[in-house]
């Protein structure tokens, strides 16, 4: 494993267990309001200052870490999940039935998926719990998120169908599910593999651009969208540099995980 996927594994570890043991590091909570020092600066008690309602910014930070490494792969999950599901059957029947689902696929992809999901989004309620809104928000991901990683999967899917080794199996008498589970689903698992872990950085930034529009997760539970939000007032952010924290920190996860899928060597 090369010496970058290595530094990127292990950053995104520290971050997600520094987001699993907020309650230690950060023991006055996301929701708490110290309300006689709004926007206060850094200090010893605030790490990262408290925002315009007194809330701890550090706390905001863990917990909506939290928030997007646990549920961008919930999404990304159902979304591989969905995706295999639909290009496999499509690319093993191959046919009429190919065509018409890479159709659809096709018209799916078309679609300003962003938009699509604003669109959904809010038409929806949005005064719903902090729960039913994180539920909502990554299921909905998930489930128009499946698209791009199903054509893939497809195309995959219809060359395996043709190969000798799958040939030879048929000839053998395997066929049915034994000749899925044992010989094409396993063959197929790098692909899904891949296209999951690109599933996860394009949730979380997806779900950082509803955040920022108010559509994401509900207050006062944090999510990197919302705390994002504080970085439209310049005035503020020239003042309080420190908000740049969660955007820096979204950077660096995310371009952790596409390090993860590369498979080159960078530039020295």
């Amino acid at each position: 494993m090369k010496v970058a996927r290595i530094g990127a594994i292990t950053l995104l570890l520290l971050v997600a267990l520094a987001s699993v043991i907020a309650g230690c590091l950060a023991p006055s909570g996301y929701a708490r309001q110290f309300r006689d020092i709004p926007d206060a600066p850094p200090s010893r008690q605030h790490w990262l200052g408290t925002d315009d309602l007194g809330r701890d910014r550090f706390a905001r930070v863990l917990y909506g870490t939290r928030v997007s490494l646990l549920l961008a792969p919930a999404a990304a999950l159902l979304a591989s999940f969905l995706a295999a599901l639909i290009g496999g059957i499509a690319g093993l029947a191959g046919g009429r039935l190919q065509t018409i689902v890479m159709a659809g696929t096709d018209l799916f992809l078309s679609l300003p998926w962003l938009f699509l999901l604003i669109t959904v989004r809010a038409v929806m309620p949005l005064n719903v719990s902090p729960l039913t809104s994180v539920v909502i928000t990554f299921a909905m991901l998930g489930s128009l998120g499946w698209a791009a990683a199903a054509r893939v999967i497809c195309a995959d899917a219809r060359s395996l169908h043709n190969s000798d080794f799958l040939l030879l199996a048929r000839a053998s008498g395997i066929s049915g599910w034994r000749l899925v589970s044992r010989h094409l689903v396993p063959n197929l698992m790098p692909v899904i593999y891949a296209q999951f872990w690109l599933s996860v950085p394009v949730f979380i930034l997806t779900e950082a651009n509803l955040g920022i529009l108010g559509l994401g997760v509900s207050e006062p539970l944090p999510s990197w969208g919302s705390l994002l939000r504080e970085l439209e007032s310049y005035s503020s952010i020239s003042s309080n540099p420190w908000q740049f924290v969660p955007l820096l920190l979204l950077l660096a996860v995310v371009s952790c995980f596409h390090l993860i899928v590369v498979d080159r060597e960078l530039p020295a």
